[in-house]
């Protein structure tokens, strides 16, 4: 996944979350388009008690000689996170969740390429597990994330049965704190039940962001409208 909607109504909110994280979530801007090194909202504790603040999507780690990578880190595999350089500290200290109302991803067998947006069933926000990470070696100092994924075969076809790995909302604070057999939490953690649609092949183009790119669409209409038009298509695409 290289893109995610966050647009969250007060009245959407699930009850088993704090309400100050309510709160802030209703609160933030509506994003259609997180790309990624864009902002967006994540749930953490500092140390001071459960928050929602803005990071940037796409994980530094706080010992890179610069604010930026050269690997892709806006996701990490969940069997390797444990012990990978990059994430290996932030999965022991730094965990995070990702509220989103869904996710977009490419159908690569098609021809031409389809992307789809993935939400719940139930039409309620999702938790994905993450990790974020503090790189202060110079000013500005930059807050950043990245999104656990593994196989999860809750995501219909003809998508790839891979993605994020998601929490309930009733266990978003069970994670942050870290619970000890971490490994074993998040693998035995019961998916939400996935369904998916076509949309606009528009967010290919990181400028685009409202709420029409939510919209349904024909695939062969859109493969159409697609050609004849001048799209912007982001390396980051995926």
């Amino acid at each position: 996944m290289r893109r995610f909607v966050q647009a969250f109504a007060g009245e959407d909110m699930p009850k088993a979350l704090a309400p100050q994280i309510a709160a802030a979530l209703a609160a933030a801007p509506a994003r259609y388009n997180v790309a990624v090194r864009k902002r967006a909202v994540v749930i953490l504790d500092r140390g001071d008690g459960p928050g929602a603040e803005e990071f940037d999507w796409g994980l530094v780690p706080s010992w890179s000689k610069l604010p930026e990578t050269k690997y892709t880190t806006v996701t990490a595999r969940l069997e390797r996170a444990p012990r990978s350089r990059i994430f290996r500290r932030p999965w022991e200290h730094r965990r995070c969740a990702v509220p989103m109302n869904g996710y977009y991803k490419w159908d690569r067998m098609a021809k031409p390429p389809q992307p789809y947006f993935i939400q719940a069933q139930s039409g309620g926000m999702l938790f994905a597990a993450g990790l974020w990470d503090h790189w202060h070696r110079d000013e500005p100092e930059l807050f950043s994330f990245a999104i656990l994924t593994h196989a999860n075969p809750a995501i219909p076809p003809p998508l790839v049965p891979d993605g994020p790995v998601f929490l309930p909302a009733d266990k978003v604070a069970d994670w942050i704190a870290g619970p000890w057999l971490a490994m074993r939490f998040l693998t035995r953690m019961k998916q939400p039940a996935l369904e998916s649609y076509p949309v606009s092949r528009a967010i290919r183009s990181r400028e685009v962001d409202d709420y029409t790119l939510l919209e349904p669409v024909d695939p062969i209409e859109d493969a159409m409208a697609s050609a004849a038009g001048d799209d912007v298509v982001d390396e980051d695409d995926e």
